[in-house]
């Protein structure tokens, strides 16, 4: 977990001195695409959605701004989600 800790999180703003993970969150490692390397704060989130994954929004998919990169959990590994692909 603790090199988890050390990345950025997805959303954080350039200029945030502490763009890491902050205390008592939960988070998934984003894995290939755009987003690879990434953390993703699912903090709150119910079985149900963490099962389903997200589309998160990014300007560097192949659709440019506007698009959306597709994560998802790994079958044998719930902490680290894998690209799907691009989205519009």
């Amino acid at each position: 977990m603790d090199e988890l800790m050390r990345g950025r999180v997805y959303g954080a703003d350039h200029e945030d001195p502490d763009p890491g993970p902050q205390p008592g969150h939960v988070y998934r490692e984003l894995v290939g695409g755009p987003l690879d390397g990434l953390l993703l704060d699912v903090t709150g989130w119910s079985a149900t959605e963490l099962a389903a994954g997200a589309a998160l929004p990014t300007e560097i998919s192949a659709f440019g701004p506007g698009g959306r990169a597709t994560y998802g959990p790994r079958a044998d590994d719930v902490r680290h989600w894998d690209w799907r692909g691009d989205i519009r």
